[in-house]
């Protein structure tokens, strides 16, 4: 038996991200794995964007000041230093657990590494802070080798895990993919790609679930961009990894 617990995004929402992987089993109160983390038959997948708050409150909780300015350089280095230092926590856990957990690549994370494209948020936020062209910081090398070596999806039998969705042009965060709203509500239209893909079930991050994660009816899909909502997904695959895994909806205390 095989159980994958899977974490929606989290832009920087540090306490929600450990409070989450504390509500597994395989996660301690130290932030160290446990030993079913290390068994194997047990897997933790993040969705990604890992970084960038989405709204300049957040920016103000996080670094401790007051009126945040995305445009002010020493707000922005604050901003990159709060951020490496819980990256680089994550990133200890990550080692720890000996390959069994897995984060992908969000388009926010790609973003700040190769400053293709400059992002904002519905909130009005600006996220210059790892754009050294707009006053903000690279990331330790260290830090952005291990991010640059994220997937940008994971196959379990035939369940498909990724950022956007089951689309191929989901993952390539190019010109094309910021023109279109569809990479924001494919999963309300076209929950039916999933099987067009070849999939039996798909989970997926990127946009927002107010109100916790989203199965549609036929169970096909599952979007689980809800850790503000306080909600995980656990997955338990049988000995055929071919079939739908079952899903189970955990909360924990936001």
């Amino acid at each position: 038996m095989l159980k994958v617990y899977a974490i929606g995004d989290v832009h920087a929402s540090w306490g929600h991200l450990w409070r989450a992987l504390k509500a597994t089993p395989l996660i301690d109160d130290q932030g160290n794995p446990t030993a079913l983390m290390k068994s194997g038959d047990y897997q933790l997948v993040l969705t990604g964007d890992l970084i960038h708050p989405k709204t300049l409150m957040e920016y103000s909780l996080m670094t401790g000041i007051d009126n945040f300015d995305p445009e002010n350089p020493q707000h922005l280095s604050s901003a990159a230093r709060s951020q490496i230092r819980e990256l680089n926590r994550l990133k200890r856990t990550f080692d720890a657990c000996e390959g069994n957990m897995h984060i992908l690549l969000g388009n926010h994370d790609d973003a700040a590494l190769t400053h293709k494209f400059s992002l904002g948020s519905g909130f009005g936020t600006k996220h210059n802070e790892f754009d050294p062209s707009k006053g903000g910081r690279e990331f330790p090398e260290e830090l952005r080798t291990w991010m640059e070596s994220f997937p940008r999806e994971i196959i379990v039998g035939r369940t498909h895990f990724a950022h956007v969705g089951p689309m191929p042009t989901h993952a390539i965060f190019d010109e094309f993919f910021y023109s279109t709203r569809e990479h924001k509500t494919w999963w309300e239209e076209h929950p039916d790609w999933v099987e067009m893909f070849g999939y039996v079930f798909g989970v997926y991050g990127h946009t927002v679930m107010k109100d916790g994660i989203h199965m549609d009816a036929e169970q096909r899909v599952a979007m689980i961009d809800a850790l503000e909502a306080g909600q995980i997904l656990e997955l338990t695959f049988g000995p055929d990894l071919s079939q739908k895994p079952e899903a189970r909806i955990l909360s924990f205390k936001a």
